[in-house]
């Protein structure tokens, strides 16, 4: 095989890290749907929650950190939970500058049903307990680089 064969195939779209990456990511939040509509809850929404149940009251910040989402993205969405009576947003009293986030009764009311929901898609991932850990070990090595000097962007 000569040259230009080989960099023709790398640029195929299904040679790609990133195509594998989307069509991957694509397939798995689908897999959420059936579960989580009955719940009233999108994907994100569903991330925002499973973050609640580890403990609250958070911050806003505290939960975008740990979802890689931004305010911008992160306040609406609460604003959504906030509005189907799943979460309050209130200001923090000794910082008025923060934001916190706790579960009402109704959305600690879904903490069963949405903290099986992961076992589920894991399970219709047909992969060993091994190949998920190694899996998800690897993606969140990729999303989110140990190095504080790791660059979000390539340059050429």
């Amino acid at each position: 095989m000569d040259n230009n064969s080989n960099i023709n195939q790398r640029r195929q779209v299904g040679r790609q890290l990133s195509f594998a990456l989307y069509s991957a990511s694509n397939r798995v939040i689908r897999l959420h749907r059936p579960f989580l509509e009955p719940l009233g809850l999108t994907y994100p929404q569903f991330l925002v929650m499973l973050a609640l149940y580890e403990g609250t009251p958070r911050t806003v910040g505290e939960v975008g950190q740990e979802l890689g989402m931004d305010n911008g993205t992160l306040t609406p969405l609460l604003k959504r939970l906030e509005s189907a009576g799943l979460v309050t947003r209130n200001r923090d009293l000794q910082d008025e500058r923060r934001v916190l986030i706790d579960l009402t009764e109704a959305g600690e009311a879904l903490r069963e049903a949405a903290c099986s929901i992961p076992e589920k898609i894991e399970t219709a991932c047909r992969l060993s307990d091994e190949d998920l850990a190694e899996l998800r070990d690897t993606l969140n090595g990729l999303g989110h680089p140990r190095s504080a000097n790791a660059p979000d962007s390539i340059t050429e």
